[in-house]
């Protein structure tokens, strides 16, 4: 990141804790309130959305992808001309550094074959919280966003295949936090059910005019 401008946008979900005082320490960050909690998926497409950046990334607050791992997801987006770059666990070459637990990870490569055979072939890790979009790609893909919790991943990358977006995944560093809001069966039945939700609503997208950071080789 040394010699790179760039601006930071917290999106507080109508948290309950001290996260918007905090964040309001920083003069460099820019935050967003959001009244009463709206969920994940609404979060992020605000944020995506009101970022002024020539590359626009989210994150999940937790780091549990170091933000150093963002130089890899820009040098891949640049090497292979991709208008996005994700990051995945699901790639062998990926360092996990703490794994979660065993019924997580199944459950995880469960809902990735559904993902497979439903909306993304090809794509082993859509749910990483940590994506990198190009801004007029950014802009594209998450006005058309309507999920609000946690299979807004899924929606997003569907999204951006279905308008003719190259994609490009790249392994990184990632260590469970143990202390995720995440419900293993709660959020992982209603993402399941998602899947079929989104091709549904996005199905008829058909690609944009294609920039020259997306033509073949």
């Amino acid at each position: 990141m040394t010699g790179r401008s760039y601006e930071i946008l917290v999106v507080d979900d109508g948290s309950t804790d001290d996260t918007e005082a905090v964040a309001r320490r920083y003069p460099e960050v820019r935050v967003l309130r959001q009244i009463p909690n709206q969920g994940k998926g609404a979060a992020v497409r605000r944020g995506m959305l009101e970022a002024r950046g020539q590359w626009v990334l989210f994150s999940d607050a937790d780091l549990s992808t170091p933000i150093d791992e963002l130089d890899k997801l820009l040098a891949a987006a640049r090497e292979k001309r991709a208008a996005i770059a994700i990051a995945s666990r699901g790639l062998w070459q990926a360092k996990i550094e703490v794994s979660q637990p065993l019924y997580r990870v199944l459950m995880g490569k469960i809902y990735n074959l559904m993902l497979q055979a439903i909306l993304l072939p090809g794509i082993w890790d859509s749910q990483c919280g940590f994506k990198l979009f190009e801004r007029s790609a950014a802009r594209e893909v998450f006005g058309r966003t309507e999920l609000p919790g946690f299979g807004f991943d899924a929606e997003s990358l569907y999204i951006a295949r279905r308008l003719g977006y190259r994609l490009v995944e790249v392994p990184i560093r990632w260590r469970n936090d143990p202390d995720t809001k995440v419900s293993a069966w709660r959020d992982s039945l209603r993402m399941f059910l998602e899947l079929w939700r989104i091709r549904r609503l996005h199905r008829a997208l058909r690609p944009l005019a294609p920039s020259p950071r997306d033509l073949p080789d």
